[in-house]
């Protein structure tokens, strides 16, 4: 969606400059603005319905607005620039003498690509830490069919460490993770799962979907009952939540937690920004070294 806005804004600046250099710049400005007025409108959506949700302490205005702000920012680092143009940027990092120790499988969300991860991946690297970060394919089919992603990378990281990895995923990569447990792995397979705005439990925000993972991540779907009714016969690895109450697009907040996971809450981030907030990152790199 980034990608397209802003060639569209390219192409009109482009048209328009030698014509009506006034059009012109209104124009570009607009279709760059596009994205950030719907993330607004996702906050209101967000700020009526999380309202008194379980627990979660309900988002303050100040908060909505730093929030807004903060995924304003990564929208144009994320999707108009590291998904579309640098997602081959960062390689993954498979050096020959990790044995011995714990990689990681990055899993990113949905409409999302490898190009997420780049910031942790070069964290990562300058710690030595062997990483994949897969594109989850395809990427409108169902969220069983992303298992043999999710598989290939384990494998490839289990038979050059030795030890079973990490997964971080965000958003629908967390379900990836859940739905990969339930068809290809075992919780010895895994040494943690870690999971950043998730939609554990669905989302309001899937009812607008018509694609076949959307409709999934509806709230209480029925693809997600069958997930914990298969999770409530089988051990889990351990795992960590990550939710935050200015999630502008899981929500009711609560559905980004998980029964018998560590759940912990960060306030005042939104959706994509969570990901990258430095006590996300620091507890994920101190899970590595247990």
């Amino acid at each position: 969606m980034g990608y397209v806005q802003a060639v569209a804004a390219l192409a009109w600046l482009a048209f328009w400059a030698s014509r009506a250099p006034a059009l012109a710049w209104t124009g570009f400005v607009l279709l760059l603005l596009l994205a950030p007025i719907v993330l607004a409108i996702e906050f209101a959506l967000l700020a009526l319905v999380a309202r008194g949700d379980r627990d979660v302490p309900d988002a303050s205005p100040a908060q909505l607005l730093r929030a807004w702000l903060g995924e304003t920012r990564q929208l144009f680092q994320v999707f108009y620039w590291r998904q579309p143009l640098r997602w081959r940027e960062v390689d993954d990092y498979l050096p020959p003498e990790s044995e011995g120790r714990t990689g990681v499988v990055l899993l990113h969300g949905f409409m999302c690509n490898r190009g997420f991860w780049a910031p942790w991946m070069r964290r990562l690297r300058e710690r030595g830490v062997p990483h994949i970060a897969v594109n989850l394919e395809p990427v409108f089919g169902e969220i069983d069919a992303n298992g043999d992603c999710v598989e290939e990378a384990v494998r490839r990281l289990t038979a050059l460490t030795g030890k079973p990895p990490v997964l971080v995923c965000h958003s629908m990569g967390g379900l990836a993770a859940r739905s990969w447990l339930r068809t290809h792995g075992a919780a010895n397979r895994l040494q943690h799962v870690v999971t950043i705005a998730s939609p554990h439990h669905g989302t309001w925000l899937g009812r607008f979907s018509r694609r076949p993972n959307g409709r999934q991540m509806r709230l209480d779907s029925g693809w997600l009952r069958g997930l914990q009714q298969h999770e409530s016969a089988h051990p889990r690895p351990p795992w960590t939540c990550w939710y935050t109450n200015c999630d502008n697009i899981v929500f009711p907040p609560s559905t980004a937690r998980l029964e018998g996971a560590d759940n912990r809450f960060v306030p005042g981030r939104a959706h994509v920004d969570l990901a990258f907030a430095p006590e996300v990152m620091d507890h994920t790199l101190s899970v590595l070294s247990r």
